[in-house]
């Protein structure tokens, strides 16, 4: 497992930021956390940080806007942040995706580190240098491609989550698997829940994922496999951000983006139903989902619209040709999409 080397695997993260700082040197540094963080992970690692401003947000995937990024650009230029300062974001998807983005176009660009401290921050949003927020409704639809200086995963921070914000983490674990390693998938499905050893999952996701973004690192071409279950998964958690008091998770929706894109895999690619049917199973084994309204299909096919994988009117798919093997730019059209959601729900009757 050859990781990059702005990727740290810590067992002490308190002294691992402590001796990337003694060898150092910025002009100012802001540490952004939301109320969570705040109260949760930032005491871990407040002494370890030399002299900060902290950058408090509020919580929550609705927050990731641009609303939000005016108030971390205005706690930046209000401190008079230069363009040797550093940005630390302290926290889960939304403050390493929009932290990062504030960081690289502030002043056109200024460094900035990640403590992600979820699993799915640290199996997947922390890695790879996407950045970005939602818009209009439309997930990561204004972003950027900037590495983070370091990245700092420790585990210690799992048991900060509730066992939902785990979940959902660990749908990002599956994803990598079904992508590119059929073998950890047949291990995973045989081993409970419960009793993964999160630890060497995270490092195997964050292997898998980098060897993928040394090859391709602004999605020209097989970055793209990552996105499995992320075209209807992602509007299907916009549209249940935006119009239902019945949030989704991210993890939780791609959960069933997968098992939709898992059919569309059988029915394009002619992936075998034995397969469909284990992943489904497994899927719908971790993650209790609900079914989808026939009144809320239109509204998430219109959402599909704006992935960021399409070109011109086409919608563009990761699918599976077996477990282990994904690939790209697959045309999907609405009634595709429309099917994999009657087959979802056919699975929850």
């Amino acid at each position: 497992m050859n990781l990059p080397n702005n990727i740290i695997f810590c067992h002490d993260i308190a002294q691992d930021l402590s001796a990337f700082f003694a060898n150092q040197q910025f002009s100012k540094i802001a540490v952004i956390v939301d109320q969570n963080t705040k109260e949760h992970c930032y005491p871990k690692i407040a002494h370890a940080i030399q002299d900060h401003v902290l950058v408090e947000i509020k919580s929550g995937e609705e927050q990731k806007n641009l609303n939000t990024c005016q108030d971390i650009w205005n706690a930046l230029t209000e401190n008079a942040f230069d363009r040797k300062s550093l940005v630390v974001n302290v926290g889960g998807g939304v403050i390493g995706d929009m932290g990062g983005f504030c960081a690289a176009t502030y002043k056109r660009g200024i460094d900035f580190i990640n403590i992600p401290t979820t699993l799915l921050a640290q199996v997947d949003a922390s890695i790879g240098g996407k950045l970005g927020i939602d818009f209009q409704n439309f997930k990561n639809h204004i972003g950027v491609f900037k590495n983070p200086l370091r990245v700092f995963l420790d585990a210690t921070f799992f048991s900060t989550l509730d066992r939902a914000e785990m979940r959902s983490g660990y749908a990002e674990v599956i994803k990598h698997c079904l992508i590119r390693d059929g073998k950890k998938f047949d291990e995973i499905v045989k081993t409970p829940y419960d009793q993964q050893d999160l630890f060497e999952l995270t490092k195997h996701s964050v292997d898998i994922k980098n060897k993928v973004v040394l090859e391709d690192p602004t999605e020209k071409g097989l970055r793209k496999i990552l996105n499995f279950g992320h075209t209807i998964g992602h509007a299907i958690e916009s549209y249940f951000l935006n119009h239902s008091l019945e949030k989704l998770l991210h993890g939780e929706a791609i959960a069933i983006g997968m098992i939709c894109e898992a059919y569309l895999s059988e029915l394009k690619l002619g992936m075998t139903r034995t397969e469909l049917d284990r992943i489904s199973k497994y899927i719908l084994h971790v993650y209790k989902s609900k079914a989808i309204k026939e009144s809320d299909i239109e509204a998430i096919l219109q959402l599909t619209k704006q992935d960021k994988k399409n070109e011109g009117d086409k919608i563009k798919c990761s699918l599976l040709n077996s477990i282990g093997n994904c690939t790209f730019n697959i045309n999907i059209d609405h009634n595709d999409i429309k099917t994999s959601i009657k087959y979802f729900n056919s699975l929850l009757s």
